[in-house]
């Protein structure tokens, strides 16, 4: 049997304890949800999950209870993101031993090489495992942007399966999409983008992995359903709601990258009752206080109504 991979497929956030441990409960609830909300997939270890965090240990933890809480419900691809080549093939063979659908890899980031390297690198991950290979094109992390051309050559060749695109260069995004129908539509193409879908959609994205639909995911699942159906016009407006709910990353003060966006994430989850606490990754803080107020703030104005109080999620990492 072929797996597709389209439509949405939410990087899914890894609940932590307050001694930050893994906290099963608080993931199985989330995976639940995110199934029962009618998503396409869901992908595990990406930066949303934590991956650059995460021990061998800690990575295989993950992946044996998303396997085991997904249960064959959806497809289920994992992130093997490591500095360099045969430290993500490793990873990779951890993943197909434990299950995975898919792999999901970015290019190497320590050793930076020029784009012969970067080509040699994925192509010797698809000789090493076999399972659909995405490549994950995130240049604020691995400092390099993957060319249009070498992903659809790639593509054509049966080395990558899809690209998973956190790029936020959505002129690129849109000559990939035209390359890649030139060619025959080798790649599957996700946009990682939560607040631009609809461009997305409109240029002719095959699916999202958006971070945002840990906190809501109906609202991303009704707009993929209306773009299959051609309904613009709710395309629109799901997403005019879903980016006025991406405000929860930018309110909070004193906080930067993971720690606002991934620690705004897990905050509005906590709030709502999905996680039990807001806990982050050393060397992470978790938002307290007047940032857990603000995020409840936009939660409210957006229609979702915290069942628990900021005072609670703050109490919740200690």
């Amino acid at each position: 049997m072929t797996t597709t991979f389209r439509g949405v497929i939410p990087p899914v956030v890894t609940p932590l304890t307050a001694e930050r441990e893994l906290d099963r409960v608080s993931f199985k609830r989330s995976i639940d949800r995110l199934i029962d909300a009618g998503v396409n997939g869901l992908f595990f270890l990406g930066s949303s999950g934590e991956v650059a965090f995460s021990t061998d240990e800690r990575r295989r933890e993950i992946i044996e209870a998303a396997i085991e809480f997904v249960a064959g419900r959806v497809p289920v691809l994992v992130g093997c993101i490591d500095t360099e080549t045969n430290r993500v093939i490793e990873h990779a063979k951890v993943a197909k031993e434990l299950g995975a659908d898919a792999i999901v890899a970015t290019a190497p980031f320590y050793a930076l090489g020029g784009l012969p390297e970067i080509e040699n690198h994925f192509r010797l991950i698809h000789q090493a495992v076999d399972l659909p290979l995405f490549a994950y094109d995130i240049p604020v992390c691995v400092h390099v942007k993957l060319p249009g051309d070498l992903l659809v050559r790639l593509g054509l060749e049966g080395v990558l399966t899809g690209v998973k695109d956190s790029s936020n260069d959505d002129v690129a995004f849109r000559f990939l999409v035209d390359d890649n129908n030139k060619a025959g539509h080798p790649l599957t193409l996700l946009t990682g983008q939560e607040v631009v879908v609809d461009g997305a959609y409109m240029a002719g994205a095959d699916g999202s992995v958006p971070g945002l639909g840990n906190v809501e995911c109906t609202g991303y699942v009704r707009m993929w359903q209306a773009y299959e159906a051609g309904d613009w016009a709710t395309v629109r407006a799901e997403q005019d709601k879903l980016a006025a709910l991406m405000r929860i990353v930018t309110v909070t003060s004193g906080v930067s990258g993971f720690g606002a966006g991934v620690g705004a994430f897990k905050t509005a989850m906590a709030l709502l009752g999905v996680f039990d606490t807001n806990q982050m990754p050393n060397p992470v803080q978790a938002l307290q206080g007047e940032n857990v107020e603000a995020v409840a703030a936009v939660l409210r104005e957006c229609g979702l109504e915290p069942v628990r109080t900021p005072e609670d999620v703050t109490n919740s990492t200690h």
